[in-house]
């Protein structure tokens, strides 16, 4: 279970079909990397494309993976997602990818199968292990809003498995600030696939289908792997937080009651799952320790950024704290901005 929001930074596309059999990516962000190649070369040449360019031809090659007619295509990208920074800027390359030729191409295409076109993506042609949470809210989330997402429900049905939360936090006073510390992290790298990799072992020794399947921390009393019960811990309970914040959120109660909640979710992450680094801890402390209600990492870990639910009042102390604590140990300036509930991927204009 999860429960993102859409940012309000944003990855546009502009697309154009083409009478030729070529596809064309482009991208402000790295203007030396252009590609253009047959639509039937997709497969053959992967592995000499450019990083970046890999996500947005994966979504054109799984389109025809798919069946769907697509042949000669331009997609021209432009970015404020940093790269790195645990905020989904892959998911909203690929998503933005994704909308804009299911737009061209393939109308008929619903938000489910292009969230999984996304996905596919990621997985099978860049070889990022990653799940549907970030593509999901990518495409579902609304204005206002967090997505209240149960994963199993979701892929199990054609319909539901989530919901919309209203989430304002600028009515109670609140800001949620995130912190990008600068170390970068890559869901192709060995870590997060590791990670994946310890729960699917840890549901097996459990006899389930996945850890979705288990609703009690006193559950896992048969995993007598430490590291496997570790992973297995977290996944519980990080379920259990997302539900117990729903639940706050549904009854009206005061967002600073979620503070708690949170600073939970990143000690799990730093102790059971591990997932953590000392610059990410650090920020956390700074923050909780400055006036936030609760901080912690997101993102796959092993870098990237903070969240810190704090007073407006106070946002600019916490913002200080943080700079200080990581000037401190030698790290370089993080960069700020304020999470602010916004829509996920459409057209414009």
């Amino acid at each position: 279970m999860r429960l993102p929001i859409a940012i309000p930074l944003v990855v546009t596309c502009v697309g154009a079909r083409h009478a030729d059999d070529l596809v064309r990516v482009s991208s402000r962000q790295r203007p030396g990397e252009s590609v253009r190649l047959p639509a039937g070369a997709l497969s053959t040449e992967r592995d000499l494309l450019p990083g970046w360019a890999r996500y947005p031809l994966g979504v054109v090659a799984e389109f025809r993976r798919r069946g769907y007619g697509i042949e000669g295509l331009e997609l021209d990208f432009d970015g404020a997602v940093p790269a790195g920074a645990g905020l989904s800027s892959s998911a909203a390359l690929c998503c933005a990818a994704a909308v804009a030729v299911r737009d061209l191409c393939a109308p008929t295409v619903g938000d489910r199968e292009l969230i999984d076109i996304a996905r596919a993506a990621e997985n099978d042609y860049v070889g990022a292990p990653t799940g549907i949470l970030d593509h999901a809210a990518s495409i579902l989330c609304t204005e206002g809003h967090a997505l209240f997402l149960d994963v199993r429900a979701f892929v199990a049905a054609e319909t539901g498995g989530f919901e919309q939360i209203p989430f304002d936090l600028a009515a109670a006073g609140l800001r949620l600030l995130v912190i990008d510390t600068g170390q970068t992290h890559d869901h192709a790298g060995g870590g997060y696939g590791t990670r994946r990799a310890e729960c699917a072992a840890a549901a097996s020794a459990l006899g389930v289908g996945s850890l979705r399947d288990i609703d009690e921390v006193g559950e896992l009393s048969g995993l007598t792997d430490p590291v496997l019960y570790r992973r297995a811990r977290h996944v519980v309970s990080e379920n259990d937080r997302v539900r117990a914040v729903v639940a706050l959120l549904r009854a009206g109660a005061d967002p600073r009651e979620i503070g708690p909640l949170l600073n939970g979710g990143h000690d799990s992450l730093r102790d059971d799952f591990e997932v953590s680094t000392e610059v990410l801890d650090a920020a956390v402390d700074a923050a909780r320790t400055s006036g936030a209600h609760g901080s912690r990492m997101v993102g796959g870990g092993f870098g990237g950024s903070i969240i810190a639910l704090v007073d407006t009042a106070d946002a600019g102390q916490v913002e200080d704290a943080v700079r200080e604590r990581l000037a401190g140990i030698g790290f370089h300036e993080p960069r700020t901005f304020e999470a602010v509930p916004a829509a996920g991927a459409g057209p414009v204009g």
